[in-house]
């Protein structure tokens, strides 16, 4: 019997704890689908969600990262063209120098007034939700 499950993936909303408004990292994707994306990738077996983020962080943008909280779960099968993922993204913070890695072609920082217009996957959708919650303590209830 064969199963078709959705890939379990990780994303880092990383803030940047010693710049001024604390902006997030983003990197522009080294490979399809291009653009820039929240750092993050998919979780190996046999390991926790936590430590994905943690080592997606070191290998995309050689960062140590602190977990700050889980901040949601995004589901829609339609998020990632290449397949159904679902992400668990994660508030992080950190400090120091990003550095373009792995399959980062680019790192830069952002803040909500300057963000790029061509993110990956539902990196906009995680984005607006997220600065939602920064500014107004809002967060998202549902994807319908």
């Amino acid at each position: 019997m064969s199963f078709r499950n959705p890939a379990p993936t990780v994303d880092i909303i990383i803030e940047l704890s010693d710049r001024p408004h604390r902006p997030i990292i983003l990197i522009e994707r080294l490979n399809s689908p291009y653009g820039w994306a929240i750092p993050g990738g998919f979780v190996d077996y046999g390991e926790s969600v936590e430590t994905a983020a943690k080592r997606e962080a070191k290998e995309e943008v050689c960062l140590e990262i602190e977990l700050i909280e889980q901040f949601y779960v995004y589901s829609d099968p339609k998020r990632d063209p290449r397949k159904h993922t679902l992400s668990v993204v994660f508030i992080a913070t950190s400090k120091g120098e990003a550095k373009a890695a792995d399959d980062a072609k680019n790192v830069s920082m952002f803040n909500s007034w300057n963000l790029p217009a061509n993110l990956c996957f539902d990196h906009n959708q995680i984005l607006e939700d997220y600065w939602r919650y920064r500014y107004y303590g809002i967060r998202p209830l549902s994807q319908n």
